[in-house]
């Protein structure tokens, strides 16, 4: 949706100042705040709100959200507001993500190799500020350094009744 024309810009924003003024609001309405992020791309600013909520996101739940919000970012630079999931790959970032995904599929991509290579796939077993543990087929436990490690996803298993009956209405 565009922002308002002629609306008062008083300072270029940021994904801060969108955080500071959309977790409260996350918050009041049960919801998971989970990261804002402003890109200029085609056709101007992009401010993109990520939410969650336990047993998921739904577009009612984007939509009221993007209601509530958007009135009160008129300090914020932008052109264009989203309000979304983060998605069933959101990457593992903070202890919460980890206690939804432990015992689950990983995929560890790492800034530079160890023992050869870059990317791992296995079992999150622990996290914590210095390093997460993830179980690897035939080779049991690694430990890597949070530092070392790009990013850290779930991998998203479909069952045959997922593709046959589809997804629900959840984001």
């Amino acid at each position: 949706m565009r922002k308002k024309q002629g609306s008062m810009r008083r300072r270029e924003g940021s994904a801060y100042t969108a955080e500071q003024i959309g977790l409260p609001v996350a918050v009041d309405m049960g919801l998971e705040w989970v990261e804002a992020t402003l890109h200029k791309e085609n056709g101007g600013k992009h401010l993109r709100i990520f939410l969650d909520k336990e047993g998921g996101l739904t577009l009612d739940d984007c939509e009221r959200y993007h209601k509530n919000i958007q009135p009160l970012l008129e300090e914020i630079d932008y052109d264009f507001l989203e309000v979304s999931s983060p998605g069933l790959d959101r990457p593992i970032q903070t202890i919460r993500d980890f206690q939804k995904n432990k015992g689950k599929p990983v995929e560890l991509k790492l800034y530079a190799p160890v023992d050869g290579q870059k990317l791992y796939y296995g079992v999150l077993q622990a996290m914590d500020d210095q390093s997460v543990t993830i179980e690897l087929e035939r080779v049991g436990e690694k430990i890597f350094h949070r530092a070392s490690i790009a990013v850290i996803k779930p991998v998203i298993e479909w069952s045959e009744d997922d593709i046959v009956n589809g997804p629900d209405n959840t984001l």
